[in-house]
């Protein structure tokens, strides 16, 4: 059977959490996101959550638990009955990846720096692997479903630390000043894949790559949709293989259309569809999607762009590549009371995330100044006048 290697397209997860994200207060919905995609992402190995672990989620979505309560009951659980399920590897890997997973989400805290990616990868699988948050000392390849068993090359084991290194830094020095919301995505899916395509773990590379990414676009402003991340995992992973495959022989380049689809769908609110088997080498003609993305009409950027008042589109425009004091803001927009810039001008910039203060963990820092978010300089610039 041809999908026996991957999940069924739009499968159910044990429990989606629907409820608690539609109608549950701010918090409520923020620990119910959290567990949705640390479910969801166990299907990029093909792994089920049990039972038990849904209940628990549930418990702490409620808040009748913390977070290190729902950790210690998932340990406690599985160390009482290893000696008569040993079968239950799967589901205790599970469990234990998506408890680690959803406390990793609930943080504010990043590093965006090597050592960082690697505590990614330790905190998501500690307890589950020896190896967890080092770096692999061997060479590997993996047979891929969507490649027809074909591998992905993957960096020597000799060259991990320098490429990790090169890449992070080569992005936190990119700049972002100029590009549109389309062009921000496109380069943002191309560091991924390149982050992706590295592998420097044995196991684990595609979880740690997701959670790194999402605190990321975080750190960048974006309050991504995380639910792609629990229904479309599978697509995801897939998506950054072809994003990095290339076989001369057979004619095939590395695609980065599919992964940009994703990105589109999970920072611009698109419809763009996502069926894995689109993506499958050789495919037949009918299983294919087309490889151009719709606009969203309006898109997302223009929505928050239009909800804005005129005195915080003002406050973007001002900013521009610069950090400004809320009084070098204030006296470069003619604003005097500072109440009322705080509560009209630079809150709703704050809370949509396109401003951002240089101090994030100490708000009242007597040096804190404002910038613009990758997706603040973005939105400015797709929603500019022509003559700005």
């Amino acid at each position: 059977m041809l999908f026996e290697e991957q999940p069924p397209e739009g499968e159910a997860r044990f429990s989606d959490f629907d409820e608690y994200v539609r109608v549950s207060e701010p918090r409520t919905r923020e620990r119910a996101s959290a567990w949705k995609t640390a479910i969801g992402l166990q299907a990029v190995d093909g792994l089920r959550v049990s039972d038990y672990l849904v209940e628990t989620a549930q418990r702490h979505i409620e808040g009748e638990i913390s977070i290190d309560e729902a950790q210690n009951l998932v340990r406690n659980y599985y160390e009482t009955r290893a000696a008569r399920l040993p079968d239950e590897a799967d589901a205790q890997e599970a469990d234990k990846v998506s408890v680690n997973i959803a406390k990793l989400l609930g943080e504010r805290s990043f590093s965006f720096s090597v050592p960082g990616f690697l505590a990614t990868h330790r905190r998501i699988f500690e307890g589950v692997f020896e190896h967890a948050g080092m770096i692999r000392r061997c060479d590997i390849t993996k047979k891929e479903w969507v490649l027809r068993g074909d591998t992905v090359l993957y960096v020597a084991y000799d060259e991990l630390e320098r490429t990790l290194e090169y890449d992070i830094a080569r992005e936190r020095g990119f700049s972002y000043s100029g590009l549109n919301m389309g062009e921000t995505i496109a380069h943002i899916a191309k560091f991924v894949a390149g982050l992706w395509q590295i592998h420097p773990f044995l196991e684990g590379n595609t979880r740690t790559t997701a959670i790194f990414l999402i605190k990321y676009l975080r750190s960048a402003g974006f309050e991504a949709d995380n639910v792609l991340f629990e229904r479309h995992s599978w697509y995801f992973r897939n998506a950054l293989v072809r994003a990095n495959y290339r076989n001369v022989k057979k004619g095939v380049s590395p695609n980065p259309d599919f992964l940009i689809r994703f990105f589109r769908n999970l920072l611009l609110g698109e419809q763009n569809d996502l069926r894995n088997r689109a993506m499958l080498i050789d495919a037949p003609a009918e299983w294919s999607t087309p490889t151009s993305t719709p606009t969203s009409t309006p898109s997302s950027s223009e929505a928050v762009w239009a909800n804005l008042g005129e005195t915080t589109r003002r406050l973007v425009a001002a900013l521009g590549e610069s950090a400004l004091s809320a009084k070098e803001a204030m006296t470069a927009l003619g604003l005097k009371d500072r109440k009322n810039f705080r509560e009209y001008t630079l809150g709703p910039a704050l809370k949509c995330g396109i401003v951002c203060p240089i101090y994030p963990d100490r708000l009242n820092h007597p040096g804190q100044k404002y910038r613009l978010t990758v997706k603040g300089a973005a939105l400015f610039n797709e929603n500019k006048p022509a003559n700005a």
